[in-house]
């Protein structure tokens, strides 16, 4: 990555501006703007976060925000109300509070005099999402948004759940947020640091709970989904994503909804663009720098005659948990979707998969019993890689033996592009049952890589607002979607289709073990017309502001490994994430953190699922040494949840809070 150090305007920095809302509450932002704004003024780009900008984005927004103001934009890192360094308290994520701040901070800053009046919002993951979020809601001034690792659905395509499915990221993730909003502001920065982190220790909402509570597609999971009406966005919007996240849906969905938007996806994880990996990364500042300028200047950058929907397109590679780089080319879009693109059907046989090309003779009646054992999916992988340790999905061979797998002969390359659909006639001899259905690549060797994946709640099969039960025994036709995806099948290898009834740890099991009879299917596989070897469109090279300077106390370490007890036959998923500890050298302010998790399921049982997670969060100045521990664990039995939390904070090696929590939920066809 190229490191700009020099730019055409010269850059202030204000570490902590404090932004007052009309209801009392005063937000902290730290904001960097061109030296000279008073007299030239420029527009506002706002990154509106819980994440906390004196530690927690530090290091990304070195790298992003400086790179914008010095090219004539006011960047405002804001932290939400109830974190970091701003007054109040934090309910829930995108909440109707976080969303109305939003709007008044979009409205202070267009009055500012250094502002031209006009605002763009910017974010990855839960910035994306509110920056979608507060677009629905037209504030006047909000003109552009550029969206990363984003959702247009949040009960559809978020960390909760997933085709009807618990996804086990609602407590993975509800107990990140646990420990990250636990933090105490800087004490440098407030003399009432003290009453304010206890305030927020106190108040601290257990949102796995909240989550789990609507289980269901109701009016909690509508509200923020901008799917609801694509119409109430105003802004323009340019959609990131990469295909190694969870969030790769959003993209083609915006492109497809919203008149002008912009879609780029690469084959990155959760990470910006520009220093995000697999390679190749892209230079996404001046994509982002073209957007801002043609939306928010009125200057002719071009990107209204840029394709509308960017994909890398990956080669297929063998499996493995983590690729430095994914080799492959940038294809392109006008429109999407594409008339480039047809539906190619692929019928399915007894442990076949027929592809058009081979003339095979399709036999349409065949019986094929299926009853995975409760571990089944342990090389899925993380739900949202993220950590950079080994999180992508390795060689599914393992979890191919415990499913029904469905093979084509060799075939020729073909380009996989867009959301296959898989549907199934199956039967079940219990009411609740969910599918788990992978598309692999099957090398030469017979290694299998995972090309994309999707699962359904059967109970939830017609609706994901009001699920009914299966009749044991009954035949029932549904449809299970893919993630979408941009995946070249190398010539002379072959898809299989695996279908699996459990896909732990990704998602919660089904009350009972479940056998269920496959009589019928098809796949329906996008499939783009080969277009030559070279890339259909180009990128500049990435590019950044000067990284932040810090000083490593604790290197940071990832663990992810597999145990089996050979006593009780429970097995295992134990990860480790010890992101060090380091010094930011800019304020003096020392942070570090470790996230640790259990997944543990005998292969037999699914009431014997059990998550758990420990997160220690330390923040020290000048000997001060501050900590808090998280914990947070989940089981089950047939009709309920259960749910615990402990949270500690301690101030040297004196405990100065602590506070349980302990519910039951209700079962919901869950």
């Amino acid at each position: 990555m190229k490191i700009i150090t020099e730019f055409p305007r010269a850059v202030e920095e204000t570490p902590d501006l404090r932004i007052a809302l009309s209801d009392g509450c005063t937000l902290s932002a730290r904001v960097w703007m061109p030296e000279d704004a008073g007299e030239d003024p420029v527009p506002a780009i706002l990154e509106f976060l819980p994440y906390r900008k004196r530690d927690g984005t530090a290091v990304r927004d070195a790298l992003t925000h400086p790179y914008f103001a010095g090219h004539g934009y006011a960047c405002l890192r804001v932290d939400m109300r109830g974190n970091g360094d701003s007054d109040g308290l934090m309910e829930d994520e995108y909440s109707a509070q976080e969303l109305s701040d939003a709007c008044e901070v979009i409205a202070w800053a267009a009055a500012q005099g250094w502002c031209n009046g006009r605002v763009g919002m910017m974010g990855i993951s839960w910035g994306g999402f509110n920056g979608l979020q507060v677009a629905a809601l037209a504030p006047p001034a909000l003109k552009a948004v550029v969206t990363l690792c984003s959702t247009v659905d949040r009960y559809a395509d978020d960390i909760h759940y997933k085709g009807g499915c618990l996804l086990n990221e609602n407590l993975g993730w509800g107990a990140t947020m646990w420990a990250y909003s636990s933090r105490p502001p800087d004490p440098a920065l407030r003399n009432d640091w003290r009453e304010l982190w206890h305030a927020r220790l106190e108040a601290e909402p257990f949102l796995p709970e909240t989550w789990l509570r609507h289980q269901s597609r109701d009016d909690f999971w509508k509200h923020g989904s901008v799917c609801e009406d694509y119409a109430a966005l105003k802004a323009k919007v340019m959609a990131v994503g990469g295909w190694g996240d969870s969030y790769k849906n959003a993209v083609p969905q915006i492109v497809e909804n919203l008149p002008g938007a912009r879609g780029i996806v690469g084959p990155w994880v959760h990470k910006y663009p520009h220093f995000a990996v697999p390679e190749p990364r892209i230079g996404f500042l001046q994509e982002a720098l073209r957007w801002w300028d043609r939306w928010l200047k009125d200057v002719d950058t071009g990107v209204e005659d840029d394709p509308a929907y960017a994909m890398y397109l990956m080669d297929g590679v063998r499996p493995a948990s983590w690729y430095a780089e994914r080799p492959g080319r940038w294809i392109a879009e006008a429109r999407w979707p594409s008339p480039r693109i047809s539906e190619v059907e692929m019928p399915l046989g007894a442990g076949t998969l027929h592809a058009p090309e081979t003339g095979a003779v399709v036999r349409p009646d065949f019986e094929v019993p299926l009853a995975s054992p409760q571990h089944c999916g342990a090389e899925g992988g993380e739900f949202c890689a993220i950590w950079l340790g080994p999180e992508m999905p390795g060689d599914q061979r393992t979890d191919d033996a415990f499913s029904a797998c469905f093979d084509t002969a060799p075939m020729a390359a073909t380009d996989i592009v867009g959301a296959p659909v898989l549907k199934l006639r199956i039967a079940s001899d219990r009411p609740q049952a969910q599918l788990a259905v992978r598309l692999n690549h099957v090398h030469p060797d017979g290694a299998s890589t995972r090309i994309t994946w999707g699962v359904l709640n059967l109970s939830r099969r017609n609706s994901m607002a009001a699920p009914e039960p299966l009749v044991p025994g009954d035949p029932v036709e549904v449809e299970v979607p893919l993630d979408h995806i941009a995946y070249r099948l190398p010539e002379g290898h072959r898809l299989r289709v695996a279908v699996s009834t459990a896909y732990w740890p990704m998602i919660w099991p089904a009350p009972e073990a479940v056998s269920v009879t496959i009589t019928g299917g098809a796949l329906s596989l996008p499939v783009r017309a080969a277009t030559g070897q070279g890339d259909e469109v180009t990128f500049p090279g990435p590019e950044s502001a000067k990284p932040l300077e810090q000083r490593e106390i604790r290197p940071a370490a990832h663990v992810r490994r597999t145990e089996t007890d050979r006593r009780t036959g429970t097995v295992t998923l134990v990860i480790e994430d010890d992101f060090g500890e380091a010094e930011n050298l800019d304020h003096g302010l020392i942070s570090g953190g470790v996230a640790r998790e259990r997944w543990s399921i005998h292969p037999d049982d699914p009431l014997s699922a059990r998550g758990e997670t420990h997160w220690t969060e330390v923040v020290e100045r000048d000997g001060l040494r501050l900590r808090t521990e998280t914990f947070a664990e989940m089981s089950c039995d047939v009709a309920t949840f259960f749910l615990r939390g402990r949270l500690e904070a301690w101030e040297g090696d004196r405990l100065v809070y602590e506070r349980e929590f302990d519910e039951a939920v209700p079962r919901d066809f869950m």
